[in-house]
């Protein structure tokens, strides 16, 4: 009889390509994700691993595994599915995805609001950014994710998930309080043009908006600083360095010498839930998008 977590962790290093990956996808350390392996190897009597220089290459045996594991772990998951709604309750473990500024302004009081409602629901959340966290999703790695996309840079979505959505989030320009355009009403890609950006690292979705943004108006921004957290943004505005682009959620108070100006045209990026269309019927994913919507109406008068 095969160990249905052992063929979780070799499905797992076929779908991320290393162990390491596949460790942190199922948050394991990569030394239990190998022993996992050797286990399923002396289960098997086939050598499914083989060494490729720092990396790990899959076996003709392995492969088909990998096979059989994906058709096992989906029907696994529509029993446990099927379980779950017929007993109506909201329980067992479920793995939410979510990009940092949803991570940080929407998850803390949804999931402090599910463990009053639901105290038998194991929810965890994953920090993840929407494309990684869409991708997840369809392959079973979590159950549910929090995804944005831009207006003008809209992110597919598998046909196999469900999409449903929450709101429009808008960003604004920080600069500092002493900079030359700190008391206007609005600003453009005009007025803002050879200005030194604080932005987020290439192929981010806020990145990506942002020189989109700007080069359909012929002109080229000029990136000096990539940060990922916007701490650290907040941190370089508040000393004078630069000017940045920064969403509204999740987003908290300015520090001192830091002041927001709206851009035109306002930026504006959808956020939204996805959950696998097979999952749709487990009273869990309807619970915690119901929570999820909630928050989400009660910061929307928030945001200014």
């Amino acid at each position: 009889m095969l160990d249905l977590g052992r063929l979780r962790a070799l499905h797992a290093v076929a779908r991320h390509g290393s162990v390491g990956a596949a460790a942190s996808a199922l948050g394991y350390t990569p030394s239990a994700v190998s022993q996992q392996i050797t286990k399923l190897e002396r289960e098997t009597r086939a050598v499914l691993l083989e060494r490729r220089g720092r990396g790990v290459v899959l076996t003709d045996a392995a492969l088909l595994l990998v096979d059989t594991a994906e058709r096992v772990l989906a029907l696994v998951e529509g029993v446990e599915v099927a379980l779950e709604r017929q007993r109506g309750q909201v329980v067992g473990e479920l793995r939410i995805g979510a990009f940092s500024t949803a991570a940080r302004g929407l998850l803390p009081p949804a999931l402090a609001e599910l463990a009053v409602r639901h105290p038998e629901l194991d929810a965890r959340l994953v920090e993840q950014d929407p494309p990684e966290a869409i991708g997840a999703v369809a392959r079973g790695e979590l159950d549910l994710a929090v995804a944005h996309d831009w207006v003008n840079a809209p992110l597919p979505v598998h046909e196999s998930l469900t999409r449903v959505r929450l709101g429009e989030d808008y960003a604004d320009v920080l600069l500092p309080s002493a900079h030359r355009l700190a008391g206007r009403a609005a600003v453009g890609v005009a007025d803002l043009a050879g200005e030194r950006w604080i932005c987020q690292p290439e192929g981010t979705i806020c990145h990506d908006w942002l020189v989109n943004a700007f080069r359909a108006e012929g002109v080229e921004p000029l990136l000096a600083h990539r940060v990922g957290e916007y701490e650290t943004q907040l941190a370089l505005l508040e000393r004078g360095v630069g000017v940045a682009l920064l969403p509204r959620l999740g987003r908290g108070a300015l520090p001192e010498g830091v002041r927001a100006v709206p851009f035109e045209p306002r930026p504006t990026r959808r956020v939204f839930v996805v959950w696998r269309a097979q999952a749709a019927r487990r009273p869990a994913i309807g619970a915690v998008a119901q929570v999820l919507r909630e928050v989400w109406e009660a910061w929307v008068p928030t945001r200014g």
